[in-house]
């Protein structure tokens, strides 16, 4: 369960029905808690927190296939602990940070076809095919889809049409604020093809979160019309003496930390920072990984005692018998230090969703779908 200081808001936005949104909605929470052991201090809950939200989104999809529903959703789910920040995102809607010190941080990532080209890459080499939507005579039009099924989007929650090659595996990224907090915007992708993160963040300047959300909203659709789901979440991190009203009346210099959704990370990138918990005047970013390989999103720098019991699955929690577990190293191509032998492990269904998300068998859920 989540303590008195953690908190959790997420935006789901759904295609092809509802049903998929309404399901990860009602379940995602709950799967990801439940990958936590419930044993940590808080140092360790919030370091065990992005391999936790791994684990969750890959049940909840696993779990809503079985259901036989067709249709899929974006999620962008954040939780906040004192002054650390989580986003787990797959999809197309964005979650942005302005720290009070000034600066732009995207705490998601786009997992668009069209502007994506690892993503364009992961699903090829998986078995899936990329390209515009053919309307005959050689003439293609519209945005980079998937096919089969014709999604945009590489990663989502459901979609069992489409085909397994596109993933629910997200990207996480964790940043602690200082101690001036922020202002953090979640919307769809309505709003981001409308408006900038400066300009959603300029917008709205002095207004309460509510006031602020709903005239981010308006703004994108006087921009460009309604033609998407716009749906907009502001919320202000500060400390207890400042009240709402008073965030971000004024902007400040961007001190060169603005960045780029999509820039390339380095082999340090998805590792902590020692110092990550001292009080600091800048915004300190602690994690970041958008690998959609289990193998490597499951791993952790914590002893295994301390994150994954011997005898249950690090994806769905149910118990394996001594023996019948698969380590997610299985198979790993020059695994170094990482044997077979270690853990974390995987129950046989668990690993026969990931050997299907990595391409290694051909799925029988492959007809057509729309985005």
């Amino acid at each position: 369960m989540m303590g008195k200081s953690e908190q959790a808001m997420s935006l789901f936005d759904g295609h092809n029905g509802s049903a998929a949104a309404i399901y990860a909605k009602e379940n995602l929470l709950n799967n990801v808690l439940s990958a936590i052991p419930s044993d940590l201090n808080r140092d360790e809950w919030v370091a065990a927190l992005p391999r936790a939200l791994v684990a969750g989104f890959v049940k909840t999809d696993k779990d809503f296939q079985e259901k036989a529903q067709t249709s899929g959703t974006t999620v962008t789910f954040m939780i906040t602990e004192g002054w650390v920040v989580t986003v787990a995102s797959v999809g197309d809607s964005r979650c942005i940070l302005e720290p009070s010190e000034g600066g732009i941080y995207y705490l998601s990532a786009d997992h668009r076809l069209e502007s994506n080209e690892e993503e364009r890459v992961r699903i090829t080499s998986s078995g899936g095919e990329v390209g515009r939507l053919n309307t005959g005579g050689g003439t293609e039009v519209g945005p980079l889809r998937c096919w089969p099924g014709g999604l945009c989007l590489s990663r989502s929650i459901g979609d069992m049409d489409v085909g397994e090659f596109i993933v629910p595996v997200p990207h996480v990224k964790q940043v602690k604020l200082s101690t001036a907090g922020g202002r953090i915007i979640l919307s769809s992708d309505g709003v981001w093809d409308a408006l900038s993160a400066e300009m959603a963040l300029d917008c709205c300047r002095g207004m309460s979160p509510e006031a602020a959300a709903t005239h981010i909203v308006k703004e994108s659709v006087q921009a460009k019309g309604l033609r998407d789901d716009t749906t907009c979440i502001v919320i202000d991190i500060l400390p207890q003496e400042k009240p709402p009203t008073s965030v971000l009346t004024q902007k400040k210099p961007v001190k060169g930390m603005l960045k780029s959704i999509f820039r390339k990370k380095s082999s340090e990138s998805s590792s902590f920072i020692d110092k990550e918990y001292l009080e600091s005047d800048v915004v300190q970013e602690l994690y970041e990984e958008g690998s959609a390989m289990l193998s490597e999103r499951l791993e952790t720098k914590y002893p295994l005692c301390n994150m994954f019991k011997p005898f249950t699955c690090a994806v769905c929690q149910v118990e394996i018998k001594p023996g019948e577990g698969i380590s997610i190293h299985e198979g790993v191509p020059n695994p170094g230090r990482l044997r077979p032998s270690y853990g974390p492990f995987l129950c046989p269904s668990c690993q026969e969703k990931k050997e299907a998300m990595e391409g290694k068998r051909t799925s029988d859920r492959l007809s057509s779908g729309s985005d």
